[in-house]
């Protein structure tokens, strides 16, 4: 038997992702509580993030910047450290 797929008003997406958001509740909660699939709930929270540019995953730009950041980070406690050492006492 083929599977039907329901076809959800634009309005209830948005409200339905609002509540998301407002609410920070789990997905999956929401999902229940709206008696919708988690998955279709999932994919309408995931569209609002790109749309509004709180895509949460880094890029490859920012995951180079970030090692090189804790590179420098390393190199400069090294030397404060290595400074503080080398000093004379009193």
């Amino acid at each position: 038997m083929p599977e039907t797929r329901r076809r959800y008003d634009p309005d209830f997406g948005e409200s339905a992702v609002w509540v998301v958001r407002a609410t920070h509740k789990p997905i999956a909660h929401v999902a229940r509580d709206l008696g919708i699939n988690p998955g279709t709930l999932g994919t309408w929270v995931a569209g609002d993030k790109v749309a509004r540019g709180d895509n949460e995953k880094p890029t490859v730009a920012d995951q180079v910047r970030v090692k090189q950041f804790e590179r420098e980070v390393a190199e400069l406690r090294m030397e404060r450290d290595g400074r503080a050492r080398i000093r004379p006492p009193g």
